[in-house]
């Protein structure tokens, strides 16, 4: 079975740091990292990953903005695409539910549970 292969999106390099960690670890994925929205979408282009993490909240491009790229990309539309956010309210919920994200995970997340988060709403085996 191929290796799965995240892209992960976040301006803050301790959050990059966690989440490949605990991805690594815990499931034994390939991780890119990128700092910025631009730099998330020229990496999910060239990477072409099986997923994407995507926080919210970013200087910039937001995670909203950036996901709306990825969707409204040929080559990255049918990439899925998981938002990582602290923002839980319900016209969040409603916005990310309407916009059609694969799901939320919520910060602070638990670092040992993040890979079988991200499976579980991906519809993967780990």
């Amino acid at each position: 079975m191929k290796t799965k292969r995240i892209l992960v999106i976040d301006d803050e390099e301790s959050i990059q740091k966690v989440v490949s960690l605990s991805l690594k670890m815990e499931a034994n994925w390939e991780i890119i990292c990128a700092s910025s929205g631009k730099e998330g979408l020229r990496a999910a282009e060239a990477q072409q990953p099986d997923a994407v993490l995507l926080d919210v909240m970013m200087p910039e491009m937001d995670g909203i903005a950036t996901f709306e790229r990825l969707n409204n990309n040929r080559q990255t539309q049918a990439i899925p695409v998981i938002l990582l956010t602290a923002k839980t309210g319900t016209a969040e919920k409603r916005l990310f539910q309407k916009i059609g994200v694969t799901g939320v995970i919520t910060k602070p997340f638990n670092p040992l549970a993040l890979a079988s988060q991200m499976a579980k709403l991906l519809g993967w085996q780990l």
